[in-house]
């Protein structure tokens, strides 16, 4: 796949406020490991060879166990996630896909148990981040590791 247009040439000066978000977000107290759950899930559903790449790498880095990352499509069915976890991953496949889903209380209410409302915005905030990036990087074709390219 061939890059359609390099974002951080062309304008690095429109992706500024993206970098601020994630800085935001890496400040907000969110724990590092949720943080790049999160990215992983969304990513895997939209697509994101990049994006996958990229925060399957910073997981492991921050000590995330591959039989997680293995597993985060099966969640549901996985006793490796904490109910936190499970209601963030919940949150972020409901928003990742809301023209489906609505964001329906069903996602909603498990996040009223486990994180604070100022968390919440928190997670809501990283969730739509990912989404823009990944339709950054999927559009634009953002080129992953040669490394990974078949021989």
């Amino acid at each position: 796949m061939t890059t359609r247009i390099n974002a951080y040439q062309v304008a690095p000066q429109a992706l500024e406020p993206m970098m601020a978000l994630e800085a935001q977000i890496a400040a907000s107290g969110l724990e590092t490991s949720l943080i790049e759950l999160v990215k992983f899930r969304a990513s895997q559903i939209n697509g994101c060879a990049f994006c996958l790449h990229m925060h399957s790498r910073d997981a492991r880095a921050a000590g995330e166990r591959e039989e997680r990352l293995h597993l985060i499509a099966a969640w549901r069915e996985s006793s490796y996630y904490t109910a936190r976890e499970q209601a963030a991953l919940g949150w972020t496949e409901a928003l990742t896909l809301v023209a489906q889903t609505a964001a329906p209380d069903e996602a909603y209410l498990p996040l009223k148990a486990e994180f604070t409302d100022e968390e919440i915005v928190h997670l809501t905030l990283l969730i739509t981040t990912i989404n823009a990036w990944n339709r950054l990087a999927v559009g634009l074709r953002f080129a992953h590791p040669k490394a990974w390219k078949a021989a």
